[in-house]
């Protein structure tokens, strides 16, 4: 089954990674919960995710410190998972869209 053309909520492996750094959630409550909503991680990630990831982290670190910003303060996984929204589907659901709009312009947000 191609979870992408069904329409199914796909998380990339750093977000399911991000969920068990959530205070007081167990493995097992991750699992379930992702069963019971159908939610499916895509543990996998192409080269072309890579690659569109290490762009967007590198123009963001180069406008950062054109800007006079200094070094990158912004986590190269936030690209990753942009990247692999972008490449993989077609939006991106997130509680902050701002920093998505610049590096990935194309990439359709959902702010919750």
């Amino acid at each position: 089954m191609d979870l992408y053309s069904e329409g199914g909520l796909v998380v990339c492996g750093p977000v399911y990674v991000e969920l068990h750094a959530s205070p007081s959630v167990s493995e097992a409550f991750i699992e379930q919960f992702l069963r019971k909503t159908d939610i499916a991680v895509e543990f996998s990630l192409e080269e072309s995710v890579w690659r569109s990831a290490a762009n967007g982290f590198a123009a963001y670190a180069h406008r950062r410190r054109r800007l006079g910003g200094g070094n990158p303060k912004r986590l190269p996984v936030d690209f990753l998972v942009a990247a692999h929204a972008w490449v993989r589907a077609d939006q991106l659901m997130t509680l902050d869209a701002r920093p998505y709009k610049e590096d990935f312009p194309t990439l359709r947000l959902i702010t919750l």
